[in-house]
Order: structure tokens, then C-alpha cells, then sequence
């Protein structure tokens, strides 16, 4: 089968490999739909090493065609319509058992990321405790999403404990914080969008933001203030990922107001006493979901009725891999998603 993978300096290749075969508790999956992730962009722009050989993307979503000889009837059968929790531990510790494999104390794997095949391919092959069934009312693309950014967004949303009366601002409107955009309005919030690029503002305000702000026109903080009297927001997310979205998101959280980071790797420096303690401002850290967590947010899709595919904006076959990581390089767009069936 043909696989894309990253070779580093925004260089991509659709190569050759063998199609996958199950171990004994592993499943093969026909991928019906496979999202690109806006961290997919830190693979494609590192440093080139022409090592690379493992088939990406991390946000699976297909039917199974294949079982491995130990594989329960209660885990997976063949023609089941499934996402996959994209991540692998050891089973037995703590973390794995309540469905945070990422955070295995043995060390995880996490399928796409050059510890294991990923999804950006016809076939795939996973552990079967991975799966995660996918309601009959939702598509594999919507899958796709909940497989990682928007299922992100939603267990962002459930950490800060958002209310319908509260208002929420979100810095950055890629995958990730349009979805949380999205969420945020269909849980009641008064939504503020921050984000640099028009044509994302735009989405934002498709998606149910109240208001957007462009930080490179005018003071986001102070923005922020003059749409909530002068308070600051209740919650913020950020999902961004750079130093001065960081700064802001802290600076512009009311008093006794929570902001999470959302968005990997950086830095960020704060002043403690006026920027946090005297304010009383809780400060969290975000990463995915929880196997269960991914399950709740395909049922909050699901009875919300919300119209998930509407994130993406492009949609792509496998040979069309190099032009589709070069829009996303832009960081203008929507989500974009591989069709390989």
C-alpha cells in the first residue's frame, strides 16, 4: 500500500509499504478518513533527516476488515465503524487503566508520530483496546476530528468546567481552537475568537463566535476587556502555541478566571504576583483526551447534533499529500482531512 510520510524541511513523500498485518490482539482498519493535525506541521518542518519511515497522521477513523486470533468479540468485529484512541501503553499502570495511555508510566506510543504507523494510508493496524465505536449518526470525517483536535477541544472545554453564562475566549482559530470556538457556543458560552488570519476570523464567526479580534490590529487583552466591562474573560483557551497568545490569554482572564494552554512546546514568562496570585487566576495545561473522554465527546457531537464536518475546508487523496501540507503550512485554512478509500 502507499503511505505518506514526513521527511522534514516541508518535504512529504507517498511511499511504498507493506500492507499491515495483525498481531494477536491488533485489528486492521480500512481508513475511510484521516485528519491532519496542525502538530503534524512540527514533523514537516524539522530539520530534514531522510530517516524517516513510518506512514503519519494521528487522527484515524475507518472500519475494521481484520482481527487478530485473540481479539474478543467484545472488542471488535469485522465491518465495526470505529475511531481509534491514538495512543498505546502498557495496559496495566495506572494511567492506561482509566484510558490516558499517552500518559503510560512504561512510555507510550502514539500511532503516526514515528512510533508507530499512522492513519495517512488505506490500511492500519492497532491495538483493538484502542478502538473507540463510532456512532451510527456521525461520518468517518467527523470521526477523523474527534480522533484528536476537535476531541481535544472538547476535553479542553470539560477541564476549564465552561458555563453557559460565562464568556470564553479562545487565541487562535486553526483545527483546534475553531473547534473549540464551535463547542464553546453550542455549550451557551459568548464566544471571543482571537486570531491573525482573515479568513479564519471569518470561520470563527461561521462557527458561532460572538466577536473576533485580530491581535496584530489592536491589544487583545484590551479587546478582550472592552467586550466584558472591563473583567476579562471567565475561561480562555489557547491553542495558538506562541509566547504573546500565551501572555495574553493569562493577562486577559477576569479575576478568579482559569486559562489553559491547549497548544504544545514554547515558552511563556509571566509575572506571578499581578498576573496570577493577586488575581487569583487558575492556570492549566491540556493535552487530548482520555480513551473515555473521546467517547463522550462523539455523544455530545451526537446529541447536539453539531455539524462537525463543517470544520473541514479540504478535503484530499493520498497523491495529493505535498499540496496539501503546503496549505496547511499557510495556517488560512479550515481543517483538512485524507479520503483514502
Amino acid at each position: 500500500m502507499q503511505g505518506i510520510t514526513f521527511l522534514g524541511n516541508r518535504q512529504v513523500e507517498l511511499r511504498e509499504f507493506a500492507d499491515p498485518t495483525p498481531g494477536p490482539r491488533d485489528v486492521i482498519l480500512e481508513i475511510k478518513a484521516s485528519g491532519m493535525c496542525g502538530t503534524d506541521l512540527h514533523a514537516y518542518r524539522r530539520e530534514f533527516t531522510g530517516t524517516e519511515h513510518f506512514v503519519a497522521g494521528h487522527e484515524p477513523c475507518g472500519v475494521v476488515v481484520e482481527l487478530g486470533k485473540h481479539v474478543a468479540d467484545s472488542e471488535a468485529k469485522i465491518g465495526d465503524r470505529v475511531m481509534v484512541h491514538h495512543y498505546d501503553g502498557c495496559g496495566n499502570c495506572r494511567h492506561c487503566k482509566s484510558g490516558w495511555s499517552q500518559l503510560c508510566d512504561e512510555g507510550r506510543i502514539t500511532y503516526g508520530s514515528g512510533m508507530g504507523h499512522g492513519a495517512h494510508a488505506r490500511y492500519m493496524c492497532v491495538a483493538s483496546h484502542t478502538l473507540v465505536p463510532l456512532l451510527d449518526d456521525l461520518t468517518f470525517t467527523t470521526g477523523a476530528a474527534i480522533s484528536c483536535g476537535t476531541g481535544t477541544a472538547y476535553g479542553a472545554l470539560k477541564r476549564i468546567g465552561l458555563e453557559g453564562d460565562e464568556t470564553l475566549a479562545v487565541f487562535g482559530q486553526g483545527p483546534v481552537g475553531l473547534s473549540t470556538t464551535q463547542f464553546g457556543a453550542a455549550m451557551g458560552a459568548r464566544v471571543i475568537a482571537i486570531e491573525t488570519s482573515p479568513e479564519r476570523r471569518e470561520l470563527a464567526l461561521e462557527k458561532g463566535a460572538h466577536a473576533v479580534i485580530d491581535p496584530s490590529d489592536v491589544d487583545p487583552i484590551q479587546a478582550i476587556k472592552d467586550l466584558t466591562h472591563g473583567e476579562g474573560a471567565h475561561k480562555v483557551i489557547e491553542t495558538a502555541g506562541v509566547a504573546q497568545a500565551r501572555q495574553a490569554a493569562v493577562k486577559g482572564t477576569r479575576v478568579w478566571g482559569t486559562a489553559c494552554f491547549v497548544a504544545s512546546g514554547g515558552e511563556v514568562t509571566l509575572d506571578v504576583g499581578p498576573d496570577l496570585t493577586f488575581r487569583q487566576v487558575t492556570v492549566l495545561g491540556h493535552w487530548t483526551f482520555s480513551k473515555n473522554g473521546q467517547a463522550d465527546c462523539a455523544r455530545f457531537v451526537s446529541d447536539r447534533k453539531i455539524d462537525v464536518d463543517s470544520v473541514f475546508t479540504h478535503e484530499f487523496q493520498l497523491e495529493q499529500a505535498e499540496e496539501a501540507y503546503q496549505l496547511l503550512d499557510q495556517q488560512k485554512t479550515g481543517k483538512g482531512v485524507f479520503l483514502p478509500s
